[in-house]
């Protein structure tokens, strides 16, 4: 069996070793399109802190995949031919397999600023750009950052401990408006703006100029804000592109079903690039983290080696760590048409909770400031479980969820 995987990210690299353990003798070819070894995006940050090297980032060691019998070839793949079992690549040459992965990750989303392309704008997704990014911000250098979604606060604590002078820039009007409400966002915000950090919500920029020193940004209030280095955050979309002519079936990414194959025999898709099942919502969409993208690559795996294993969806979760102020969110987080909900905050201490409950379930989750019981809101989500007399406590106050917890698990009636 001929086993070929298109991706080099968490969710290739999890496919290839779990093809690899469930059969020895398959060839197994991750085919990558960066000059590195394959690493994790999300440990970026901590190299721009300096906690770690480059190596750090590494998915696995360097020899990892020759003990593996794992050939990893750095190539860009152009198109595919499922009539023929066979991808081209740029290079003019193609590739057979009996069985294919597409586990090619997303792009960041460049946004439509004139003057975005200058030398002294980037985004900050991959190694090369964790590299110019070292070399521009340094401790005192102006650094505007735009996008204060949720990769853009991951890169704004890594900024803030190398020094610089740091503004950020977000349309909405809070930061991580895909995770937070306006509670969260506004508490966050306050936060980065007591540790040093301007923050601009319900602003965009509007141009960018390359002056001979440094870049000017025009803001949508009117001002103009000069940058050594201008980083932009603002989302990322699927690779989905080069397989326009493929006869895949495609929406926002690659659509899959439970077994993560898509409309194409022996074509499986996982990651970044896959719309696969949300596990709160019984809907398919693209989940752009790497809990999904790990979960997808190993179930994709199992069934391309013959396996019968079905995806039971991926609960859409976010944990985000903004200069020491812990802030999470999990499922249906926003609450559901008919639903109730219970919240409780402590602005002063920038402590917040917002639960969201369909019938007696717990759907979903966010908070700031409370860390203790992360664990238990996800395992009260996923588990389904009612919650009985519990809902009702919960209500009066959601600092109670490792009572509920234990006491809808294990039917034990504590009263308040």
């Amino acid at each position: 069996m001929k086993h070929l995987i298109i991706g080099a990210g968490p969710a290739g690299v999890t496919a290839a070793e779990t093809l690899r353990k469930l059969d020895r003798e398959a060839d197994i070819l991750l085919i990558g399109n960066e000059p590195e070894p394959p690493y994790s995006r999300m440990a970026i940050p901590y190299h721009l802190e300096g906690k770690i090297d480059e190596s750090g980032t590494l998915l696995r060691d360097p020899e990892y995949f020759d003990r593996q019998d794992i050939v990893l070839e750095r190539q860009h793949v152009a198109a595919l031919d499922a009539d023929r079992r066979s991808i081209q690549l740029e290079n003019g040459s193609s590739l057979g397999y009996d069985r294919l992965l597409i586990a090619c990750g997303s792009s960041p989303v460049t946004p439509p600023i004139p003057g975005v392309e200058s030398s002294r704008v980037s985004s900050c997704w991959t190694l090369e750009d964790a590299r110019r990014i070292t070399a521009a911000a340094r401790p005192g250098s102006r650094v505007l950052l735009i996008g204060a979604g949720f990769i853009g606060c991951i890169i704004l604590e890594s900024l803030v401990k190398r020094g610089v002078e740091l503004m950020v820039v977000e349309t909405g009007n809070r930061m991580v408006p895909r995770m937070l409400d306006e509670t969260a966002g506004g508490l966050l915000e306050r936060w980065c703006v007591s540790k040093g950090v301007r923050v601009l919500t319900s602003t965009s920029v509007e141009a960018i100029d390359d002056a001979t020193t440094h870049a000017s940004a025009l803001l949508s209030n009117g001002d103009r804000i000069e940058a050594d280095h201008i980083i932009t955050a603002t989302g990322v979309r699927p690779n989905t592109g080069w397989l326009d002519d493929s006869g895949i079936d495609i929406d926002h990414g690659i659509m899959v079903d439970r077994r993560l194959q898509t409309s194409l025999e022996h074509v499986h898709a996982a990651g970044d690039v896959a719309q696969g099942l949300d596990f709160s919502t019984c809907n398919y969409s693209v989940q752009a983290i790497q809990p999904t993208a790990t979960d997808h690559g190993r179930i994709a795996a199992l069934n391309m080696s013959g396996r019968e294993v079905l995806h039971d969806g991926s609960l859409n979760m976010n944990i985000l760590d903004t200069l020491g102020l812990i802030s999470v969110s999990f499922g249906l987080w926003m609450g559901v048409e008919g639903g109730d909900s219970s919240h409780l905050v402590d602005q002063t201490h920038y402590r917040y909770i917002n639960l969201q409950f369909d019938g007696e379930k717990l759907v979903g989750a966010s908070s700031i400031g409370l860390v203790d019981h992360v664990g238990v809101l996800r395992g009260l989500i996923e588990s389904g479980i009612e919650l009985g007399p519990w809902k009702q406590r919960l209500m009066e106050d959601p600092t109670r969820i490792m009572e509920a917890w234990i006491g809808a698990t294990q039917a034990v009636d504590y009263r308040p």
